[in-house]
């Protein structure tokens, strides 16, 4: 085998055994990474209830109840609401009509059971698109529709 024959060889294994690790790689982190949903994605694609989920929305004025640390609200995107359960410390921002990102699980109920709750007095939390959709809507901030309307 020449020289050349030798190098060619050598960068084919070495790119092969370079894609086999990132695609190793790529599905170890599959399970690991949470992608964003909004209430109105949620309800229609019905995800598995094992898998791990991000939403994010607005907490619906009139929706929060609590028992001890078990919280039950709404959220919504101004399409579709979404019941929440959460048990926990809450932050100090959160309360109805501000913007929530949860991380959690949605049961065969259709209720998300979340176990991660960031609230934020402004759309630092919130992803762009839910912040964009809402502003765009009249949704966002004091224009907020209450339970019911």
């Amino acid at each position: 085998m020449t020289r050349k024959q030798q190098r060619f060889t050598f960068i084919i294994i070495g790119l092969t055994l370079f894609g086999l690790a990132l695609g190793l790689i790529l599905t170890a982190m599959e399970d690991g990474v949470s992608f964003f949903k909004t209430p109105t994605d949620i309800l229609a694609e019905r995800p598995d209830t094992n898998k791990r989920l991000r939403i994010g929305g607005l907490v619906i004025v009139g929706s929060i109840s609590r028992n001890g640390d078990l919280f039950k609200f709404q959220i919504t995107d101004n399409q579709s609401n979404l019941n929440v359960q959460y048990k926990g410390l809450v932050p100090d921002l959160f309360k109805e009509g501000q913007g929530v990102v949860l991380e959690g699980y949605l049961n065969l109920n259709k209720m998300f059971l979340a176990d991660v709750l960031l609230a934020k007095h402004d759309e630092n939390y919130i992803p762009k698109e839910v912040t964009d959709s809402l502003k765009e809507q009249g949704y966002w901030k004091n224009n907020i529709k209450k339970q019911g309307d």
